[in-house]
């Protein structure tokens, strides 16, 4: 379905009745309601991407925006199809993504070397690892979604780091600002996509992986013991020991789907039930009446990529909701109070239709507009529909259909992709004998002649 903006009237639905003056209506109780308002939300966040334009690079987003929330927004899109069953943006994920996976589709594009981060690349990671475990279509050609996810895992897997007892750096080159800090987004994404590959494969290599980046969070004590409040990350200069005490969403939300799919990978665990728990009750600081909100929103100090970070947190709480029945209800309460303040805020911008940063202060838009923004609210409408959703895929359940290659991404070294080395293939292989024999077939025919004419 390709939605019109003449869709769409300036009333809200909400519990008690009617708001005014909000551009997107949304009854939370319809399905249809919610399809459109969440398509409303994407097509005014595909405002802003202009990969898909005579010119410009497929996969990129104009500045401000770094590389890697492109890549957070194709895995919001794949999302988008999964819940709504919408195609339209279909083409621009796959377009975007295989452009962006690089030559050796790693997620390692050279072009991206000044600002690479494992964080980076492992949003990549986990938006291909989204759309193998949702099934949605693999490339026609080259390498399927599981194994784009799993080279982003093989790469990175030779970056454990000794210093501070383990863990991957912010950075991966050493010449990055933010190489000596190790940060818990990075940490969290190599965890969920070791964890989720696990639970799709039943590998225990994946598995194990998982257990030990958990293991390291919590005994450098990046994971609070006492509260499950996952804070941003120390750095490695003094040990890890002085650390930067600020909690954002998407920490907590990438550990707790990592957490669910270990729950769900190894039978309803006791150890990973515990952890679950845990990081649904720390979560609980992120809401004010149910509403969700960011610790940057009230001082009006959140940057470009903090204004994005609700929507991880909204996607990874559902996928929680999905893949541990027992927290559904817990989960989704939230959903649909934050859903209805989120839609109240979509009446700004140069649509009317823009949705604002702080949901707490609706029904109004507050000035806010951008891709995080759009991506926030087009996600906590969405994963109201989590119940009607399909199961995740997976080879373990024979419902897996993404091609993979448990060794994609072990061709090459950092350093080879710092440079630009091409792993050498068979094929290369073989053209370079043919290119070899005709050479040699020159130089013999070459000196024939000359002997001839001799």
């Amino acid at each position: 379905m390709r939605l019109s903006s003449l869709a769409y009237s300036a009333t809200i639905c909400t519990f008690a009745g009617q708001i005014a003056n909000a551009a997107i209506t949304l009854d939370i109780e319809d399905p249809e309601s919610i399809k459109q308002a969440a398509g409303r939300a994407a097509w005014d966040m595909m405002q802003y991407y202009t990969g898909n334009e005579t010119g410009d690079v497929p996969g990129n987003l104009p500045d401000p925006y770094f590389w890697w929330e492109c890549g957070a927004m194709f895995g919001s899109l794949i999302n988008y199809w999964y819940y709504t069953g919408d195609t339209t943006y279909n083409a621009n994920v796959e377009q975007g993504m295989l452009h962006q996976a690089g030559p050796e589709f790693d997620f390692m594009p050279i072009n991206q070397s000044k600002t690479l981060g494992n964080d980076d690349q492992g949003f990549w990671g986990l938006a291909a690892m989204t759309a193998a475990e949702t099934g949605f279509p693999d490339p026609p050609t080259g390498p399927g979604w599981l194994a784009l996810a799993q080279a982003v895992y093989n790469t990175q897997v030779p970056r454990w780091d000794p210093s501070c007892g383990g863990g991957l750096r912010w950075q991966i080159f050493p010449f990055n600002t933010g190489f000596n800090y190790k940060n818990s987004i990075s940490n969290g994404c190599y965890f969920a996509l070791a964890a989720r590959l696990a639970l799709y494969t039943g590998n225990t290599t994946y598995a194990d992986e998982a257990i030990k980046t958990w293991n390291w969070m919590w005994d450098i004590n990046l994971i609070k013991h006492d509260t499950y409040w996952i804070v941003d990350g120390a750095h490695n200069t003094d040990n890890c020991t002085e650390m930067d005490g600020n909690t954002w969403t998407y920490n907590s939300g990438v550990f707790l789907l990592g957490a669910a799919a270990m729950y769900n990978h190894t039978n309803g665990s006791t150890i990973w039930r515990e952890r679950v728990d845990g990081l649904i009750g720390a979560g609980k600081k992120f809401f004010i009446n149910d509403v969700l909100h960011e610790g940057c929103e009230p001082a009006g100090t959140c940057n470009v990529d903090q204004r994005s970070f609700k929507a991880y947190y909204s996607r990874w709480l559902a996928a929680t909701a999905k893949l541990v029945p027992y927290t559904h209800d817990n989960i989704t309460r939230e959903f649909k109070a934050s859903a209805v303040a989120a839609a109240s805020t979509c009446s700004g911008g140069s649509t009317g239709t823009a949705c604002g940063l702080r949901w707490t202060e609706g029904p109004v838009h507050d000035g806010s507009v951008g891709v995080g923004e759009q991506m926030a609210v087009m996600e906590i409408i969405q994963s109201n529909l989590v119940d009607a959703a399909p199961a995740w895929k997976s080879e373990v359940l024979g419902t897996g259909t993404s091609k993979g290659d448990v060794n994609a991404g072990t061709g090459l070294t950092d350093g080879d992709h710092l440079t630009g080395v091409k792993r050498v293939t068979n094929a290369d292989r073989v053209g370079a004998g043919i290119l070899t024999a005709l050479v040699l077939l020159g130089v013999i025919g070459g000196s024939t002649t000359m002997l001839l004419s001799d």
